[in-house]
């Protein structure tokens, strides 16, 4: 019997008044694999995110932490159980140095009841961490400002990674950045999902989605469009339901008989 998926979201919904912006959506990710979850701005990725961080709760659905019912009341709530969310913004400071900007309030402290912070040794775990993520940083002294746009990202991925995360979630990690710092983040997700992680990718880019995801999962107008793995769609196939359009019903149906005929 496999073992059951670290998190799994099943029929959930969420509606303000008379406004959807969930409608039954199920999906799931896994210790070492990728979920992307994909949609144009309103496609209700900003709401699907904040359900799973514990910021917003569900009007309908459940949500499973290994393969347990769990109920968040907060953010602090989705962390403790191992759910941490890398926001489009990024949590850190920019004058700030990288190894203050790794523990932000959480270091090492040495000296007993002095608590002093153990600055040799937060620097040292904050460069061990990153270069497990495949980051160089040569003086975590320096401000994390003066890091390339991926490397930032990097910072706060290695950090949720280091604090106990089992799954890490991204908020359009790649929206902001140009090809070749693309690129490094796309490579900090493989080596994340490498190390055992369960990742939650979202983005509206499917040429980016594509190379490192596991699962593909496309919202529309609050609706998925299907839940598919990986070898049950080509590339220019995820491309066409992005695409969206007035024949995306047929588009989604044809691509499910199309899976069905495989």
């Amino acid at each position: 019997m496999s073992e059951p998926a670290l998190l799994e979201i099943e029929g959930i919904s969420k509606f303000y008044g008379n406004i959807i912006a969930l409608r039954d959506i199920t999906t799931s990710v896994r210790a070492g694999e990728v979920t992307c979850v994909l949609g144009d701005n309103g496609a209700g990725k900003s709401t699907f995110i904040k359900i799973l961080a514990g910021a917003h709760k569900q009007s309908e659905g459940k949500v499973f932490v290994e393969g347990e019912e769990v109920d968040f009341d907060s953010p602090r709530d989705a962390l403790a159980m191992g759910i941490a969310t890398v926001y489009q913004d990024l949590a850190v400071v920019p004058l700030m140095s990288v190894w203050r900007n790794f523990f932000l309030g959480a270091e090492p402290t040495k000296w007993g009841l002095l608590k002093v912070i153990d600055k040799e040794k937060a620097s040292g775990i904050a460069k061990a961490e990153l270069a497990k993520m495949g980051i160089d940083i040569r003086d975590t002294e320096q401000p994390v400002g003066t890091l390339s746009g991926g490397e930032r990202q990097s910072v706060a991925i290695a950090r949720a990674a280091y604090f106990g995360a089992k799954v890490l979630i991204l908020d359009e990690p790649t929206s902001a950045l140009g090809v070749k710092q693309s690129g490094v983040v796309l490579r900090y997700i493989v080596e994340a999902r490498n190390r055992g992680l369960g990742v939650i990718f979202i983005t509206h880019n499917p040429h980016h989605a594509y190379p490192v995801g596991d699962r593909f999962m496309i919202l529309n107008r609050g609706q998925s469009l299907g839940d598919y793995a990986k070898d049950e769609l080509t590339q220019a196939e995820l491309t066409q339901l992005m695409a969206g359009g007035a024949d995306l019903a047929a588009l989604q149906h044809e691509l499910s008989k199309a899976i069905a005929d495989r």
